[in-house]
């Protein structure tokens, strides 16, 4: 490829911020910041500025492995692809079809993750499909469509953080996790808002805020119902809107009023003063907004705790009203497309749902296939991982590294160990991929072109700018080479925008329409945000019933979403679309609600306990997150060197009360034990986080890995398991025990 700047986004966050990537006449290539791109405006942070370095063949996969004798040894690509072919045949032909699973990632572009989910259930035939997005925001999912009949991480652009009055973050350290996304909230402040973080710990996010309210782990609901309840008690709810653009207030007022401020305080740890001062501060402003991330999301109750933050919004006039509302903070970088378009167990693409018959009959006829033959909804993604080497014989996984990541880690691993076979496609060799059959190397972001979506609904097209390494392929050419080994001869090219088409076909009429977005749109405009149907933008935009209720009427800036005075309206496109074609949806609601009658629902719920709660023998509660320098599981990350020295290894935050009380100093090695393992690593000592209460990222295998003691215990609704609350015990080590 010739050495010009490809303008692109980075693999990472959803953010997915915008760079250039320029191929360097001495190899490899130099990434540079992208002003034009609204998210970041340039701006990247270490992740994003180092991204290339995993571009380099000393760090990554670039010949097919197969297991020989106990080790894996490289193999040509034909070998490879036919054992794996021959194993997936002959497990499904002694034991079914649904003995073959399949394991995708939130990394994986929307071509992809289509053509991963058309795969297993047109050419394996197996219900036995998920993601490990499940793992990300599938709570705030699950409550976004009870309330909105719609789920989209957030329904208006960032930009419009800055122009509202008072933000509640609940559960995000944003300054890590997304540092370029944290100027909205600064420019929020300047502009006279205030910003509320709801947080166990005083993060480097926290630390910005006006008001930083630190409730025990697994009480965000009980907190959420608690200021609910305030706002009942003081007069502040939007009577006129509840009226109007509601159902089920008086069942959703009525939970709440039984969460009255002194108990509150008694479950959270929140005195009642900050209470009554976080409502006053959300409720004095015209506009406000509610943002959750995975603290209150990653709980065996994680539905019903976004439901209330929703209640709270919809009981003061929030959303669906300019520069307010409800959104969720999408962690993974394509975690909203990689479930719209099928590789969640229960959806098709389009955000389809897979028991709908009029869904499966549309799907069906993109694909060619008789609807009947379609498998039904399958385990989700801790289900699956717990059924493998029983129900689940064989396992094809791709972008994902559950050795890590999944809950009660040590017991996935078993289970990933006693498979008849495990074949893994990846950029690098994982954990998992250290266990497989078979691996195959892939190509990654910056080698092969392709779509996301991001935290915002934006359809990005991610470009290619280098070549891969020789003997590297795309996915879309395993899942090519594949289907044609197990009989099906067409349906899975290797060119994405062929794909693309086929995704815009499959998506229309659903409720992530994407069948008005082309790859030239996306070039020209900038990204494009989603439902964007086919058509001139009249009622539906060309569309059904299902895009109406998104709000899309009739092309006017107040229903699509170009708000008057707003200076962020031309940013989200370089050139307007053509007069024929929908413009696009960067907010949502601002006419009518999702929902068959268009009105948002309240959804009564009550405080219950968390799945684990701390007693004699595991007094304090454990949480987990992430840390700047790291991402996920850490398996590209943990192979750049800058990262690595940033943060090197685990480490167990411990208050200086809880620290004094267990003997333990700065750095000294602890282990915390929980019912399920136990995992080692220095102590940090900081006044940051509760007593009652220790901390560890969760990006490191080994003796330090988290998620060997974190709870699967699901949530009814979405089945995200416990990540962020489980009982343990930390003890100090001495030599012997080192």
């Amino acid at each position: 490829m010739e050495n010009t700047s490809t303008p692109t986004h980075c693999p990472y966050c959803a953010l997915q911020c915008g760079m250039n990537i320029t191929p360097l006449p001495q190899g490899g290539v130099e990434i540079t910041e992208r002003a034009d791109f609204p998210v970041n405006r340039g701006a990247l942070c270490g992740k994003g500025r180092t991204a290339a370095e995993v571009l380099s063949p000393a760090v990554r996969l670039t010949a097919p492995l197969v297991r020989d004798g106990g080790r894996l040894v490289e193999a040509s690509w034909p070998e490879a692809l036919d054992r794996i072919a021959e194993r997936l045949g002959a497990t499904r032909e002694r034991y079914g079809a649904d003995a073959l699973g399949v394991f995708g990632g939130g990394g994986l572009t929307n071509e992809k993750a289509y053509a991963l989910g058309k795969f297993a259930r047109v050419v394996l035939g197996t219900s036995q499909i998920d993601y490990n997005g499940r793992f990300c925001m599938s709570s705030a999912a699950a409550a976004g469509t009870k309330a909105f009949g719609l789920d989209r991480g957030l329904p208006f652009p960032l930009e419009d953080v800055p122009r509202t009055g008072c933000v509640i973050l609940v559960g995000s350290n944003l300054a890590e996790t997304m540092p370029p996304s944290l100027r909205f909230f600064t420019e929020l402040r300047e502009n006279g808002g205030t910003l509320i973080v709801v947080d166990p710990r005083r993060t480097r996010t926290a630390e910005q805020a006006d008001l930083h309210l630190a409730p025990r782990p697994g009480t965000d609901l009980a907190l959420a119902l608690g200021l609910l309840h305030l706002v009942v008690a003081e007069g502040r709810t939007d009577e006129e809107y509840i009226r109007e653009r509601t159902t089920g207030w008086e069942e959703a007022r009525a939970a709440a009023m039984a969460h009255w401020p002194e108990y509150v305080e008694r479950i959270t740890g929140v005195p009642v003063p900050q209470l009554r001062q976080a409502v006053r501060m959300f409720c004095e402003p015209e506009a406000a907004m509610v943002l959750t991330a995975r603290g209150p999301e990653q709980q065996s109750k994680g539905t019903d705790t976004v439901g209330a933050w929703i209640n709270l919004c919809l009981a003061t006039g929030r959303p669906g009203r300019p520069f307010s509302g409800y959104g969720c903070l999408t962690g993974q970088g394509n975690g909203q497309g990689g479930r719209e378009h099928g590789q969640k167990a229960d959806q098709l693409p389009g955000y389809r749902k897979l028991d709908d018959p009029a869904a499966r009959r549309h799907v069906a006829g993109v694909w060619g296939v008789d609807p009947d033959s379609l498998p039904g909804p399958g385990r989700s993604a801790y289900e699956l991982l717990d059924a493998l080497g029983t129900d689940v014989r064989a396992l094809l996984l791709m972008g994902s590294n559950p050795v890590v990541s999944a809950p009660r880690a040590a017991h996935i691993e078993q289970r990933l160990r006693s498979l008849d076979f495990l074949a893994v496609a990846d950029v690098v060799l994982s954990e998992t991929a250290e266990l497989a059959d078979v691996v195959l190397p892939v190509t990654q972001w910056a080698e092969e072109t392709g779509t996301t979506t991001s935290l915002e609904g934006r359809v990005l097209l991610r470009r290619q700018a280098v070549a891969p390494p020789p003997g590297v392929h795309s996915d879309l050419y395993v899942l090519h080479e594949l289907a044609d080994r197990l009989g099906v001869e067409k349906g899975f090219p290797t060119d994405p925008e062929e794909i693309f088409e086929e995704l815009r076909r499959a998506s229309a009429g659903g409720p992530a329409d994407y069948s008005g977005i082309t790859y030239r749109r996306l070039t020209e405009e900038n990204g494009v945000f989603w439902p964007c149907p086919e058509g001139s933008g009249e009622t539906g935009g060309g569309g059904t019933e299902e895009t109406r209720g998104t709000g899309v009427t009739d092309g006017e800036d107040t229903v699509l979403g170009t708000l008057p005075d707003d200076p962020a309206a031309d940013t989200s496109a370089t050139r307007a679309p053509a007069a024929h074609t929908h413009p696009g949806t960067p907010r949502l609601f601002l006419d009518r609600f999702a929902t068959p009658d268009g009105r948002a629902r309240f959804v009564p719920v009550v405080h219950r306990a968390t799945a684990e709660e701390p007693d004699a023998e595991y007094p304090l509660l454990l949480t987990t997150g992430r840390v700047v320098s790291q991402y996920q599981s850490g398996a590209q990350t943990r192979r750049v060197a800058e990262l690595n020295a940033a943060a090197p290894g685990p480490f167990v935050e411990l208050h200086p009360r809880l620290a004094a009380r267990l003997g333990a100093a700065d750095g000294d090695p602890v282990a915390v034990v929980s019912r399920r393992g136990r995992a080692v690593a220095p102590a940090r000592i900081t006044g940051a986080i509760r007593p009652d209460t220790v901390f560890m990222p969760f990006h490191w295998p080994g003796e330090g890995r988290a998620n060997t003691l974190t709870n699967p215990a699901l949530d009814p609704t979405s089945r995200m398991p416990e990540f962020k609350s489980c009982a343990v015990r930390v003890e100090v080590l001495g030599p012997a025990d080192q």
